[in-house]
């Protein structure tokens, strides 16, 4: 048997290579599932998904959390994005969504302070969070949940995380092209 060439052929990009958006729709990688005591991210090193922590006993991640490809946030990493939809996909799916708002908030890790908004998105073909078209959509109480979910889970790993503000989705889209052209300018 002839061994295969790849002479012309486009490989498929790593997940961190491709684009932040197709038309309208957020693109979004799913890192750890909703419902996991196990964060998982992405390493382009290995093109594969790394275990990087556990949550405290009886803590889970209370929805979907990924990354959004081709952007570059002030912590050196691509944007969080915590995605509500029906039931947990698994690390790798490519989930198609609409942006709903972000938590803007600052993160303080060694005494080091910097910027790590987390992105909040729907799964565009979700049935039950198909009228949620902004973060004002979502109920106060969920709201003060996820919160205190990133405030809780970056305690456990010794970092403060402190919700600063809750933009809707236009300041969200904003963000997202803003990391979007730093990474940009990072790869050149």
């Amino acid at each position: 048997m002839e061994p295969m060439t790849t002479i012309g052929v486009n490989p498929t990009p790593p997940l961190d290579g491709l684009p932040p958006f197709d038309g309208d729709e957020l693109i979004v990688v799913i890192e750890t599932p909703k419902g996991s005591q196990n964060k998982f991210a992405y390493e382009p090193r290995y093109g594969a998904f790394v275990l990087k922590g556990m949550l405290p006993v009886g803590a889970i991640f209370p929805f979907d959390f990924g990354m959004i490809p081709s952007t570059l946030g002030d912590d050196g990493d691509p944007l969080d994005v915590l995605l509500l939809m029906d039931a947990p996909a698994y690390p790798g799916c490519i989930v198609p969504s609409r942006l709903i708002g972000v938590i803007e908030a600052e993160q303080i890790e060694k005494g080091k302070k910097e910027r790590n908004d987390r992105l909040l998105a729907v799964a565009s073909n979700s049935a039950v969070h198909r009228s949620t078209r902004d973060v004002r959509d979502l109920s106060a109480d969920l709201m003060h949940q996820i919160e205190h979910f990133f405030v809780s889970y970056n305690e456990a790993k010794g970092k403060r995380f402190t919700p600063k503000r809750r933009s809707g989705a236009a300041r969200a889209r904003r963000l997202v092209e803003q990391a979007h052209k730093r990474k940009l300018s990072a790869d050149q």
